[in-house]
C-alpha cells in the first residue's frame, strides 16, 4: 500500500513540502487551504502502476527466474574504469600469468586513450565517454562496461576495478571465491544520516521509497544474471538520473546509491552486502586513505587480506558501527580480493610484496 499521488490537486512545491512535513501556509486561511490536502495525506489505497512500472517488473522477474545460459569455459570480466593508463598493469600481468582463457580485460578511459605497458591491455579499450565524479556519468560508464563484458558470453562473473587497485590474492583464489558462488558482491546497508538517507528525495516516489534506499562503495563483483538486469533496469535508473545529483541540497552520489538501492528492493537476497574490494575510511574524510609508497609494506597487506569482517558506519551524530561476518557460502571467509587507492609511486613495493602477500 503507497501513499496516494497528491501531485495532481496542488502545486509541485506545495505537495513536495507537505510531504517533507514542513506547512508552508500562513494565516487563518491556511488550514481551510490545508486540510483537503492533508487528508489526501492521511489516505492510503493500493497503488495503480504505471504501464513503465508493469514492464520492469516482469523485466525484472523473469531474468531474476530464467536459466543462464551454460559455459564451456567460465571467465571472469575484469572492467577498468580509469580516467587514463592503468599504473599496475605489469602487476595485473603477473596475477594473470597461466591463466588464458579464464578471464577477459575491459578498460573504459575516461579523459585520455591510455599508454599500454602490458600485451594483455593492449585492443582492450572500448568507446568511452566523459566521467564526472557523483553524477550518473559514472553509473553509465559502469554499465557501457557491462554492456561489453556480456558480448562473450563465457563472462560469467564481472569485477568493476578502479586504476588504483591491486589484487590481494592469486588469481585461481579469486577465481574460486566468484564463480564457487551464486550471489553477487554489492555493498549495500541503510545509512539514516545525511550522507545515507539524507540524500533521498521524495521525487523518487512512488517506484522507491525512502525505506528502500540504501548506500554503499560502487566497487562490485556480480553475476551474469545480476549484469543482465542492471542493463535491463530502466524505471530505476530513471530516477537517479533525474533526482540523485551532487549539490542539489541534498549531494546525492549516484554510484554510491542506485546499485545497493536497486538489488535491496528487487533481489536483496541475491547480494552479500559487502564490496571485495577494501578501502580504508578510517580517516574520516571524505574520500578514502591513499597508501603512498611507504605505507606498502608486508604487514599492511598481510592484515588487509585477513580481515574476515565487514564495517558500516552510519553518518549521523550516533556514528553507529554494524560489525558483520563475511559469509561466503556460510563460511566465514576473508572479505576482500583486491584493494585501492594505491599511487602509482607503490608499484616497486608491491612488485616486490607480492609473491608472498597473496599466497594462500
Amino acid at each position: 500500500m503507497r501513499l496516494l499521488s497528491i501531485l495532481s490537486f496542488v502545486p509541485f512545491g506545495l505537495a513536495l513540502e507537505l510531504l517533507r512535513g514542513v506547512g508552508p501556509c500562513i494565516g487563518s486561511g491556511c488550514l481551510l487551504e490545508c486540510v483537503p490536502v492533508l487528508v489526501l495525506l492521511n489516505f492510503t489505497g493500493p497503488w495503480e502502476r504505471t504501464d513503465e512500472e508493469i514492464i520492469s517488473s516482469v523485466v525484472i522477474r523473469d531474468i531474476l527466474a530464467m536459466p543462464m545460459p551454460v559455459s564451456k569455459n567460465p571467465k571472469i570480466a575484469l572492467m577498468f574504469l580509469t580516467p587514463g593508463s592503468l599504473p599496475f598493469e605489469k602487476l595485473w600481468e603477473i596475477f594473470l600469468q597461466g591463466q588464458e582463457g579464464r578471464y577477459s580485460i575491459y578498460v573504459h578511459a575516461s579523459r585520455e586513450k591510455p599508454v599500454h605497458t602490458s600485451s594483455l591491455f593492449v585492443g582492450r579499450d572500448i568507446h568511452s565517454d566523459a566521467v564526472v565524479w557523483g553524477k550518473i556519468s559514472m553509473v553509465d560508464a559502469e554499465k557501457r562496461l557491462l554492456a561489453n563484458a556480456l558480448e562473450d558470453v563465457d563472462n560469467q562473473n564481472f569485477v568493476l576495478l578502479s586504476d588504483s587497485c591491486v589484487p590481494l590474492h592469486t588469481f585461481d583464489y579469486v577465481y574460486n571465491y566468484l564463480m564457487g558462488t551464486n550471489v553477487s558482491f554489492i555493498d549495500c546497508f541503510r545509512d539514516p544520516g545525511p550522507h545515507g538517507n539524507g540524500r533521498y528525495s521524495v521525487e523518487m516516489l512512488p517506484e522507491i521509497e525512502e525505506k528502500d534506499f540504501r548506500k554503499g562503495a560502487q566497487w562490485f563483483a556480480i553475476t551474469r544474471r545480476h549484469a543482465l538486469l542492471i542493463l535491463a533496469d530502466s524505471l530505476y535508473y530513471k530516477k537517479f538520473k533525474l533526482y540523485c545529483k551532487p549539490a542539489d541540497g541534498r549531494n546525492c552520489i549516484a554510484d554510491e546509491h542506485y546499485l545497493p538501492t536497486l538489488f535491496n528492493m528487487v533481489d536483496p537476497s541475491g547480494i552479500a552486502n559487502w564490496s571485495v574490494t577494501h578501502v580504508d575510511w578510517s580517516e574520516g574524510k571524505w574520500h578514502p586513505r591513499s597508501y603512498r609508497a611507504a605505507d606498502v609494506t608486508y604487514d599492511l597487506l598481510k592484515n588487509i587480506t585477513a580481515v574476515d569482517e565487514n564495517f558500516h558506519v552510519t553518518s549521523d551524530d550516533k556514528k553507529l558501527v554494524t560489525q558483520k561476518p563475511c559469509l561466503w557460502n556460510e563460511s566465514k571467509r576473508p572479505c576482500y580480493l583486491f584493494a585501492r587507492k594505491f599511487y602509482p609511486e607503490t608499484f616497486d613495493n608491491l612488485l616486490k610484496l607480492f609473491t608472498s602477500y597473496t599466497s594462500v
